[in-house]
């Protein structure tokens, strides 16, 4: 399968379940954390939409607050079903490329990306910011997800890929925000 670059302009990131509930309990949560917001900084800067997903925040809780002032724009999204391609009012609004990243990677995350692959979007999994309790179920996961087709990735290659080139007027603010 041929997979086109990453588009400012196409792309989309999606964030799924990046919850309190979650911090305890999952393999390296800080560096995830620390990734994501990467992404969502990026994001905002390069003008991409982004959707965050939240599972049953009554009783998992709300996004991580370290992600609060970097979401301020983004799409929050309550559900139940394990993919946040299901939760009510989700739209890629008219973007065909979607970054992914999240907990937990074997289950809605994994759910996600099968959805949008089945839909036609280019996928990209951004790796170093996908988690799961069990590094087994994290390692899984990428690799079920990479046969889909999937592309796995990592923040770091994701934001430069969508800055194209050094000239790129955000380029300084997302080094800064990558070292």
């Amino acid at each position: 399968m041929k997979v086109a670059r990453l588009e400012a302009s196409r792309a989309a990131l999606i964030i799924v379940d990046i919850q309190e509930a979650f911090r305890g309990v999952i393999a390296d949560a800080d560096a995830i954390i620390a990734r994501t917001l990467i992404l969502a900084r990026a994001a905002t800067l390069l003008g991409l939409p982004i959707i965050v997903s939240e599972q049953y925040p009554k009783g998992l809780g709300k996004t991580v607050t370290e992600l609060d002032e970097a979401l301020a724009g983004a799409l929050v999204l309550e559900k139940t079903a394990f993919s946040a391609t299901n939760a009510e009012g989700f739209t890629l609004d008219g973007r065909d490329q979607a970054i992914v990243c999240g907990t937990e990677a074997h289950i809605c995350v994994a759910q996600s990306v099968l959805d949008l692959l089945a839909t036609d979007a280019e996928v990209w999994l951004a790796c170093d910011a996908v988690g799961s309790r069990s590094a087994d179920d994290r390692a899984l996961a990428i690799q079920r997800l990479a046969l889909a087709g999937a592309v796995p990735s990592s923040s770091e290659s994701i934001c430069f890929e969508l800055m194209k080139d050094a000239k790129n007027p955000h380029f300084k603010e997302i080094q800064e925000l990558i070292k």
